[in-house]
């Protein structure tokens, strides 16, 4: 995992005082962490990404009025580029999978430890997402519904025997550097695959990615 040799600021989105502080204190210690800024609304939120974008943005999933999900696509409607990792008590396959769908860059428990947001948070500033197989496990139960069997469709777009190893590990929830491990090639090489990938299949990110692999019996579901 590459330094984060730059000054970052980090947003919580959760409506429970007591969490915010108790992570607000934890993000602190992180050696590139400039600032933690908190809200417990959207709106306030809102202001503050109007004024500066953070770089990432811890989003809880249930809240009072604005709801994670309706959060997560009016900001990213808004920001684009901002960098989503939700943080929610709740785990069942259909939120994973809304959250990546909409654009979120992971999706962590509550109960996650401080070494699993450390990396979720790194992998997400440099590489720009960090997928677990609890994740590919949600988006590929989702995108194939229970007692279905995974086939291919007809004429998928033609993918390299490389590229389809780098799809399977991206589904497996590798991430770049794990990938560059076990294929023996450069991280630079892996990004690489990933963005043909994306560009041939048109996935938006790597949620994409997972749908279209399960869609097209790509992978066993």
């Amino acid at each position: 995992m590459p330094a984060i040799d730059f000054p970052i600021q980090i947003a919580l989105l959760d409506d429970h005082p007591l969490f915010r502080q108790g992570l607000r204190y934890i993000l602190q210690g992180l050696p590139y962490v400039e600032a933690v800024v908190e809200a417990g609304e959207f709106r306030e939120m809102l202001a503050h990404c109007r004024q500066r974008v953070p770089d990432v943005l811890l989003l809880d999933l249930q809240m009072p009025g604005v709801d994670g999900p309706e959060a997560a696509q009016r900001l990213l409607k808004e920001f684009p580029g901002l960098k989503i990792i939700v943080l929610s008590a709740f785990s069942a396959d259909k939120f994973i999978a809304q959250m990546m769908e909409l654009g979120a860059r992971s999706y962590l428990a509550k109960d996650s430890d401080y070494e699993q947001l450390r990396r979720a948070i790194e992998d997400v500033l440099t590489t720009g997402h960090h997928f677990t197989p609890r994740i590919s496990r949600a988006l590929a139960r989702h995108a194939q519904p229970p007692g279905r069997v995974a086939t291919r469709l007809l004429n998928p777009v033609p993918l390299t025997p490389r590229e389809e190893e780098v799809l399977r590990l991206i589904c497996e929830g590798c991430t770049a550097a794990e990938i560059a491990d076990q294929l023996f090639i450069s991280r630079r090489t892996v990004e690489g695959h990933r963005q043909n990938l994306l560009q041939k299949t048109s996935a938006p990110n790597s949620a994409g990615l997972v749908v279209y692999a399960v869609r097209h019996g790509l992978l066993d579901a």
